[in-house]
């Protein structure tokens, strides 16, 4: 006679069969690459460093563009074209360095957000607005001095120049406010108490062929400020070559090592930063694993702080293009180190015995 058993003659089995599978579904879903938010990146060794070193470059920036605003709008009293970009990259780095506390006080907090969804797109919205206002300005800038060293521009020209770069630059400011204002109102709420944290584009890889192409407008920029102060620096070192009696031909060399210079300031703090975003925002809008994610958010953090570094540097970009803030700047620490003299001065007659 053959005797047939089912499952539930043995319950302990059934149980311990059932609890296998549980397990396994739970091994299963968490080693799923999940191409939603489910892969959050950790910066948590980055935190300390970041909130230090955007706190020493929010109080060098702040300084310095503050006294190069105050240069440009009170004291220098000669306007061209150069003038007008000058005074308004200062501003534009001015607003970025604003948003400097915040991260700082967001990342000093263990990457903790707690001023609403809202004011998290605002403040990352005009920081990258302002940094890449910046980056525009400083390609017409080169642009500029180009064409002036070519064509020798005169006082009526001069005139007509400085028309035309006020016009440009208001054209500058009003695509960039409206371009930003395109992303805050796309842009949904997100996590509560997140705030410039890595995103998953691949629902609104729109937004990643934007930043695409910001990208692209970016290597189109660097490539005509390479070639415009190559040209001048070459013309200038060769002027100076070719007629080294002329009065002025130390004044080319020194002004074509000031062209190099600008152009390696630009290099070393926007260039790296765009390198690594094309791999960042391939990340976002593609199958890639939580590690390379991870990757490409610590890379893209240390590299913005490499760009959030230029608006303090800038200020010796205008101590080399403009003689006004040379000017300024020189007299400024003419009266500290004067000042320092006569103290000294004063306490050493004072400890002289009568």
């Amino acid at each position: 006679m053959t005797t047939y058993f089912s499952v539930t003659d043995f319950p302990s089995q059934n149980s311990s069969i059932s609890g296998i599978a549980t397990l396994a579904s739970q091994v299963t879903a968490a080693v799923t690459p999940d191409p939603g938010q489910s892969c959050s990146p950790d910066n948590g060794s980055l935190q300390i460093p970041l909130a230090l070193l955007y706190s020493l470059l929010f109080i060098l920036g702040l300084a310095g563009n503050l006294l190069a605003l105050w240069v440009f709008l009170c004291v220098h009293s000669k306007k061209n074209s150069v003038h007008v970009f000058l005074i308004n990259v200062a501003l534009a780095d001015l607003l970025l360095i604003v948003c400097l506390p915040f991260r700082v006080w967001y990342h000093s907090r263990g990457d903790r957000w707690e001023l609403g969804p809202t004011m998290c797109r605002v403040v990352g919205n005009l920081f990258y607005m302002n940094m890449y206002i910046s980056i525009t300005l400083l390609g017409l800038i080169s642009v500029d001095r180009y064409l002036k060293i070519k064509r020798s521009t005169g006082a009526p020209d001069r005139l007509q120049a400085t028309r035309w770069s006020t016009v440009t630059c208001a054209l500058i400011w009003f695509l960039a406010f409206a371009l930003t204002l395109v992303f805050l109102l796309s842009e949904s709420n997100g996590e509560s108490q997140r705030c410039f944290q890595y995103k998953i584009l691949q629902h609104a890889k729109w937004k990643a062929y934007i930043n695409l192409l910001i990208v692209f407008f970016f290597w189109l920029t660097f490539a005509s400020l390479a070639m415009s102060y190559a040209k001048i620096a070459i013309g200038l070192l060769r002027t100076s070559q070719e007629k080294p009696g002329l009065p002025n031909a130390t004044l080319y060399t020194r002004t074509a090592k000031k062209s190099f210079f600008i152009l390696f300031l630009f290099t070393v703090c926007f260039v790296p930063y765009h390198i690594v975003r094309v791999f960042y925002i391939v990340t976002q809008i593609s199958d890639t694993s939580c590690y390379w994610r991870n990757v490409a958010d610590q890379a893209n953090e240390v590299a913005l702080l490499f760009s959030a570094m230029n608006s303090c540097l800038d200020p010796v970009m205008y101590f080399l293009l403009s003689s006004s803030v040379r000017k300024q700047v020189l007299q400024l620490l003419g009266s500290v180190l004067r000042g320092r003299d006569t103290n000294a001065s004063g306490n050493s007659s004072s400890a002289e015995p009568g």
